[in-house]
């Protein structure tokens, strides 16, 4: 989709950005794939905060997404090319040959009536969903999985694309958008192609209130809380800090959490 702008009406108007609706088919949800969605605001089921900046905004229902692409060999037309307000990325509603409906990541160059399938015959073109065994290498690919039958964990957002560098043995080696080369088993599913929606990062919201919509609360510097709720906080007047940047448990900034030693081993290359 192109992004257009508006007329600089308001304040608020004046660098706000928007999508146009351009490839978009259908503003109203298949009604069996939808749930409703309770609001959590970033907390546990203890009550605390552990996803900060979450609450308030819209509404929204859940669009149940086929992440596993298990119904093989049954081939299926592309019925809507839709807004997901849930993801960055579009999504698209499949009509299978049996008559049963299911929502898919859309990808980049999908369009209303095309036929797409997964499974082993599938042919290697956009959309289509197969084990990495079958897939070419050098492939662009997203929506892969990380052990088979779990459904997809990696490269799921607007414009996202992983490339299958290499094949040996039971594993295989995939290039994920962060710059990190990782193994993954050749018997997990993967969708061929780069997702669409790929301008949706260079948005520009406008105005505080656009985000708060989203669901997204304001940011607040350490520097300008109190001592008892970062280590920045506290001094007279507009002090500083008084120490390297860190979070509000005292860690560094830039210092690496990551402690899986699990599957360490999976990891080629690092992202940085």
């Amino acid at each position: 989709m192109a992004i257009k702008k508006y007329k600089p009406t308001s304040p608020g108007k004046r660098f706000q950005t928007g999508f146009d609706n351009e490839g978009i088919t259908s503003t109203t949800p298949h009604e069996g794939l939808i749930v409703s969605l309770k609001k959590k605001g970033g907390r546990n089921n203890s009550g605390r905060v552990t996803a900060w900046h979450r609450g308030g905004g819209n509404k929204r229902q859940y669009r149940i997404i086929d992440f596993k692409r298990d119904k093989d060999g049954v081939p299926a037309v592309v019925a809507t090319i839709e807004r997901d307000p849930n993801r960055s990325a579009n999504i698209a509603l499949l009509k299978y040959r049996d008559g049963e409906y299911r929502y898919i990541i859309a990808p980049q160059e999908i369009k209303v009536g095309d036929i797409l399938m997964s499974g082993p015959e599938a042919e290697i073109k956009p959309g289509n969903a197969m084990t990495i065994e079958s897939i070419p290498v050098g492939t662009m690919l997203h929506n892969i999985e990380l052990r088979p039958g779990q459904g997809a964990k990696l490269v799921r957002g607007a414009g996202m694309a992983a490339q299958l560098v290499a094949k040996e043995g039971k594993y295989a080696q995939i290039k994920l958008p962060s710059g990190e080369v990782r193994k993954v088993m050749t018997n997990c599913m993967a969708t061929i192609g780069q997702i669409g929606n790929a301008e949706h990062e260079n948005i520009s919201y406008g105005k505080a209130g656009r985000i708060r919509h989203l669901g997204r609360r304001p940011i607040v510097r350490g520097v300008a809380m109190n001592p008892v709720d970062h280590p920045l906080g506290g001094g007279e007047g507009r002090s500083s800090g008084g120490r390297p940047a860190c979070t509000p448990w005292g860690k560094p900034e830039g210092i690496k959490t990551r402690s899986n030693k699990r599957t360490d081993k999976f990891i080629v290359t690092k992202r940085k």
